[in-house]
């Protein structure tokens, strides 16, 4: 007896995975206007329970903040992850106190590489949960200089003004 093709079953397309998706919680704007980001790197941080707490609430400020390589080891320094108000007594009160950052060795020693070059530093780009863990970008970033920045507001102004125009232009006619 000749095998009869069994029809396929339509299946829904699958959903993301768990483990993609991200919820933001900071991001380092200012960073993106002083330096050029050369490279990204995806890095967990070491935490206590009540600053995970205050992440999840979106209570952090990347803006002063740097990463450091010291004695083979990546630490995150000026990020404020301020108390979570209902954290308990015996838990560090510094919400500037330095975060161990999470990576692998080989990950490490590129990074430490990096920032041997001149003017090149580690800037935290931005925060954000990833399957339940708090993870931080940081980048491999090269400082602009004042008349880079002149030039970048020169161009954001003429495509504001371009399009404010456009705009006018379309409604008129």
């Amino acid at each position: 007896m000749p095998r009869t093709k069994q029809p396929t079953r339509q299946t829904r397309p699958e959903a993301e995975p768990e483990d993609e998706r991200l919820k933001l919680v900071a991001d380092n704007r200012r960073a993106f206007f002083n330096y050029s980001i050369d490279e990204r790197v995806e890095a967990g941080v070491a935490l206590t329970g009540s600053e995970i707490k205050s992440i999840r609430e979106g209570r952090v400020d990347l803006r002063d903040g740097y990463a450091r390589v010291d004695h083979g080891e990546a630490w995150l320094r000026n990020v404020r992850i301020p108390r979570w108000p209902q954290a308990s007594a015996w838990e560090p009160d510094d919400p500037m106190r330095v975060r161990k950052l999470l990576l692998h060795r080989d990950e490490i020693d590129r990074l430490a590489g990096a920032v041997a070059q001149r003017g090149y530093t580690l800037v935290p780009l931005r925060m954000y949960i990833k399957a339940g863990r708090a993870k931080v970008e940081i980048g491999v970033a090269k400082g602009k200089r004042q008349y880079e920045k002149r030039q970048v507001i020169k161009e954001r102004d003429a495509a504001r003004e371009m399009d404010a125009a456009i705009r006018r232009r379309t409604r008129e006619g």
